[in-house]
């Protein structure tokens, strides 16, 4: 196996798994145990699949440090494209990491309010509720700052493979398109009240979502052809 190859299936190993995790801890633990507008069924669910919101948190720890690794793959592989542009790719998408792993505290937070501590028999049921709910927001609400880094990140990414000659052209337009896809709804969901019941939001957010696993797979399965070093300027 050449060892653009080689290096191109370790990252899409990598991908796979920063996917597979970030759904479940991102996506499907929440639908099975958040509902924003009940304090008490949330608390309840929680409550009653409490290994399943553990197993979540984990799942959130083991995805961010997948993407400390992941961008350091993918500059190996495309440094020979534009060097400035796959440093700006790694910076980008390491800085994101210990936001990520600091806002897992919110979590943290819940499964102590839960916990049944003798410091916590003077707060009231209600009180304790909402204070779940309130860190869960505060999660929440540390995830949509992150995700400015996770579509900052994705340019330099689709511009290098983009230029790669290596790697679909197509997928690199997805990728670009799809930092902007992120902006957008960052500043949608910070500026207008109502942006969730625009329903736009998923629509827009596509373009990342085609970019990423169709660069994933093609990683994985087809891997990278060897090239000559290309000239940024080229």
């Amino acid at each position: 196996m050449t060892s653009n190859k080689k290096t191109a299936r370790i990252a899409g190993v990598l991908y796979l798994a920063l996917i597979l995790l970030g759904i479940f801890s991102l996506a499907y633990v929440p639908s099975k145990l958040i509902v924003w507008d009940d304090a008490a069924t949330t608390v309840g669910n929680i409550m009653a699949s409490q290994p399943l919101f553990r197993l979540g948190i984990v799942s959130g720890i083991a995805c961010y440090t997948v993407f400390l690794f992941l961008p350091l793959v993918l500059y190996k592989l495309l440094k020979q494209v534009d060097t400035t542009m796959a440093t700006l790719m790694v910076i980008l998408a390491v800085v994101s990491v210990p936001i990520s792993l600091l806002n897992i505290q919110a979590k943290l937070d819940v499964l102590s309010l839960l916990s049944g501590a003798s410091y916590l028999i003077p707060i009231e049921t209600e009180q304790m509720q909402a204070q779940v709910m309130l860190a869960l927001s505060s999660y929440s609400n540390g995830i949509r700052i992150v995700q400015v880094f996770w579509g900052l990140w994705l340019f330099p990414f689709g511009y290098l493979v983009f230029k790669s000659r290596f790697l679909p052209k197509i997928l690199g337009i997805f990728l670009m398109a799809g930092c902007f896809g992120y902006l957008i709804n960052f500043f949608g969901y910070s500026l207008l009240t109502n942006y969730r019941e625009i329903g736009i939001s998923t629509l827009i957010g596509l373009p990342a979502t085609i970019g990423e696993f169709g660069a994933c797979l093609w990683l994985l399965i087809m891997g990278a052809k060897e090239m000559p070093v290309v000239s940024k300027d080229e």
